[in-house]
């Protein structure tokens, strides 16, 4: 049997062998009375973890959170109206190219890549453009690690009446969101990171009232409409064909999220991201951003001086271990580690010193 191997990118993530087991659960058609059961308690289930039942609508989508993203996007905006896009990482701009992609209005408040958003200048723009109908905005920056200030941009946008799609791919789950304090419009979400299910299945929670603005809508995509998949998915039916074993997973991982709850989760991410990052300044390496601008999941670290990327992600690997490079501008300068999914303490704690191998060998560390 191959070596477990720990993965320390931001998804896939490790899953448990209860997650890996609901796989087998065998072949069944989408049209039958089975798979709606299956997909109404995977809706139910993510309404109950981020306690949002009461006024919230989840609907799904077979594909990677870009999936979710994108139906979201393509889905949001009335006729004639603007998204204002935050653009600091390679998905906020990720973003900006699906509103070109769908011929939409759109104007892009853009930062250097791992710097917090400008509020004042956000304000600005809300207040100069009563034409933006939907501000969209990342919350974890998977880019750098940066989690941008989501309450804050929220709170400005509902001051102009402007709603929020916010890219929750990477955060929910694994910091901290109160819908009640943030009360997003659009909130993306995947199976596949911080709640520790498979690749294929993705989602939205949408807040009840957009629905029927959505209706109204002309439909900009035939799989990714929003609202024809939500109805579809409200009699029990699914649009197209799912990737029904990922559901299986998908309802597993909720379920032990459940068990251990939210806040548990996140709780266990925070302690982990501490013990990692404690660990790397004992080994000499440098943070890309600020500390506190850190999610809870995952570290954006600079290179040592003279040592290639390639080099010591396949050195890593050959002792069980998988980091993650930098990308666009920091393709050749920096390196991140995720902490995301089932991994034990001792499993993270044999990494540093794994690490501390490499750097020593490479005539880093300490």
């Amino acid at each position: 049997m191959k070596k477990r191997e720990i993965l320390l990118n931001p998804g896939p993530v490790n899953t448990s062998p209860r997650v890996q087991q609901a796989l087998l659960r065998g072949d069944l058609c989408h049209r039958e009375a089975e798979f709606s059961t299956l997909m109404a308690s995977i809706r139910a289930k993510l309404l109950k973890a981020f306690d949002v039942e009461k006024n919230y609508k989840c609907v799904l989508i077979s594909g990677s959170g870009t999936a979710a993203l994108e139906m979201a996007v393509s889905s949001c905006l009335s006729p004639g109206r603007t998204l204002l896009v935050i653009d600091n990482g390679v998905y906020g701009d990720r973003i900006a190219q699906m509103a070109d992609a769908y011929g939409l209005n759109k104007k892009v408040l853009s930062y250097k890549w791992g710097t917090p958003p400008d509020l004042e200048e956000i304000e600005r723009a809300l207040k100069e453009n009563p034409d933006v109908e939907v501000l969209a905005v990342v919350h974890h920056e998977t880019t750098t690690g940066l989690l941008n200030p989501l309450e804050s941009i929220t709170g400005l946008a509902k001051k102009y009446g402007v709603r929020v799609l916010a890219d929750c791919i990477s955060s929910l789950g694994g910091d901290p969101l109160d819908f009640e304090k943030i009360p997003l419009d659009f909130c993306v979400g995947t199976a596949n990171k911080c709640i520790q299910g498979f690749p294929g299945v993705s989602f939205v929670l949408v807040q009840s009232p957009e629905l029927e603005r959505l209706e109204s809508i002309p439909p900009r995509s035939v799989y990714f409409n929003l609202h024809k998949n939500y109805k579809a998915q409200e009699k029990g039916d699914a649009l197209f064909t799912p990737a029904i074993q990922a559901h299986y997973a998908f309802d597993e991982a909720l379920s032990e999220f459940l068990e251990e709850t939210p806040a548990g989760r996140i709780e266990r991410y925070r302690a982990t991201a501490e013990l990692l990052r404690a660990g790397f300044k004992k080994l000499g390496l440098r943070f890309l951003i600020p500390e506190n601008l850190h999610s809870n999941t995952l570290t954006s670290l600079t290179l040592p001086e003279g040592m290639k990327y390639f080099r010591l992600h396949d050195r890593l690997k050959e002792k069980g271990f998988v980091i993650y490079a930098g990308q666009g501008n920091f393709n050749d300068r920096i390196f991140r580690v995720a902490n995301m999914g089932e991994i034990s303490r001792e499993e993270f704690q044999a990494f540093l010193s794994a690490l501390g191998d490499c750097l020593l060998e490479e005539g880093h560390g300490k």
